[in-house]
C-alpha cells in the first residue's frame, strides 16, 4: 500500500484540522495518507516573494517524509510550493496539486472553468497554467470574491457566490469541468461530490487529486526523471 505525506503549513489550529480531515478523507485500503507540518504561512496569504522564500521549507519537509519512509509527497495549496526545487531534492514522487488537478481534469474534460477566491489571483493562475503548457484549456475565470481568511465566517455566502461563478463559466463560457482554485473553498469547506451534482459538470480538486495521483505513481514505480530534475548534487552523465 503507498504511503503518501501530505504537508501542511503553519495555520490556525481548526484550520488545519479542516485540511487534515480533508485530506485523510482520501485514505483507502489502498492509500495511506500520513500528515507532515512545515513552518511557512500560507493561511495570511503569500506574495511572489514570500512563495518562492518559503520552497526551502517546503524541501525541507520533503526530505523528511523521504526519510520517514513515505513513497511519495504532496504539498497543501493550488500554488504547487517547493514542487520545482523538490524533485531534485528527493527520490520519491513530488507531486504538485495545481499540476496533478489540469492533467486529471484533462481525462474528463477540455474547457476548463476556474473559480478563484478573488480577481487579483487571476494573473498569476495564468502565470502558473503557461508555465505548465495547459492555458489553452481554460475556458475563463471567475471569483468566489471572499478571501481565504473570511471564508470560514462567511461559508454559506462563499458556497453560493461559488456556485454562481461556477455556472456562469459553464453557460456563459463554455467550461466543461470546474477546477477549485483554492482547496479552502473545494474540499475543505465544499464537498465536492454534492458541487459535482448541483453543477452537473465534474469538480476536480486540488487534495484528492494529488493525493490520488501521488499513491498511482508510487504503486507504479514512477518518480521524476533525472533527465528533467537532475538529484542535488549529481553531476549530469
Amino acid at each position: 500500500m503507498p504511503r503518501v505525506a501530505f504537508v501542511i503549513g503553519d495555520y490556525p489550529p481548526d484550520e488545519l484540522e479542516k485540511r487534515r480531515d480533508a485530506a485523510l478523507r482520501y485514505a483507502s485500503a489502498d492509500l495511506e495518507i500520513g500528515i507532515l507540518r512545515v513552518p511557512a504561512r500560507p493561511f495570511d496569504g503569500l506574495t511572489p516573494a514570500e512563495i518562492q522564500a518559503a520552497s526551502g521549507l517546503f524541501h525541507d519537509s520533503f526530505r523528511e517524509a523521504e526519510r520517514l519512509g513515505y513513497d511519495a509527497v504532496v504539498p497543501l495549496g493550488m500554488l504547487d510550493l517547493g514542487v520545482e526545487g523538490g524533485r531534485s531534492a528527493v527520490d520519491i514522487p513530488v507531486i504538485g496539486p495545481l499540476q496533478a488537478t489540469l492533467h486529471v481534469a484533462a481525462q474528463v474534460g477540455e474547457r476548463f472553468g476556474v473559480v478563484c477566491y478573488h480577481p487579483s489571483a487571476f494573473a498569476r493562475h495564468r502565470a502558473q497554467c503557461v508555465a505548465l503548457g495547459m492555458e489553452q484549456f481554460i475556458a475563463g475565470r471567475r471569483a468566489s470574491g471572499v478571501y481565504l481568511q473570511h471564508i470560514a465566517d462567511n461559508k454559506d455566502r462563499m458556497v453560493e457566490s461559488f456556485v454562481r461563478a461556477a455556472r456562469e463559466l459553464i453557460d456563459v463560457d463554455g467550461a466543461d469541468v470546474i477546477i477549485p482554485q483554492g482547496i479552502t473553498q473545494c474540499p475543505v469547506q465544499i464537498d465536492p461530490a454534492w458541487l459535482t451534482r448541483e453543477l452537473g459538470v465534474p469538480v476536480v480538486e486540488g487534495i484528492g487529486a494529488p493525493l490520488k495521483m501521488a499513491g498511482l505513481l508510487a504503486s507504479l514505480g514512477l518518480k521524476q526523471s533525472r533527465v528533467r530534475w537532475q538529484k542535488a548534487g549529481s553531476q549530469p552523465k
